[in-house]
């Protein structure tokens, strides 16, 4: 099992209504994976919002195999006004 720690930040703080999350996820879990788990604890909030993914403070372009400790991030759209 790897200990995985999500910030939360704009839609996605807003959908989950916390700043942070941690996680004890199975060995070989993706970031895809994790997206996936944020997306149904979010319900429908996050629907139709792209989301890019950070680990330890490096955008992904890919789907990368979590490690233990791991700090990920899902960044939604720049809103302004």
């Amino acid at each position: 099992m790897i200990n995985v720690k999500v910030k939360c930040f704009s839609q996605v703080k807003y959908a989950l209504g916390v700043d942070v999350l941690t996680f004890e996820l199975d060995e070989n879990t993706t970031s895809i994976d994790l997206e996936k788990i944020i997306r149904k604890k979010a319900g429908k909030k996050l629907n139709n919002v792209p989301l890019r993914i950070a680990i330890n403070q490096k955008y992904q372009k890919e789907e990368t195999i979590l490690q233990d400790a791991d700090e990920v991030v899902f960044i939604p759209p720049v809103q302004g006004g």
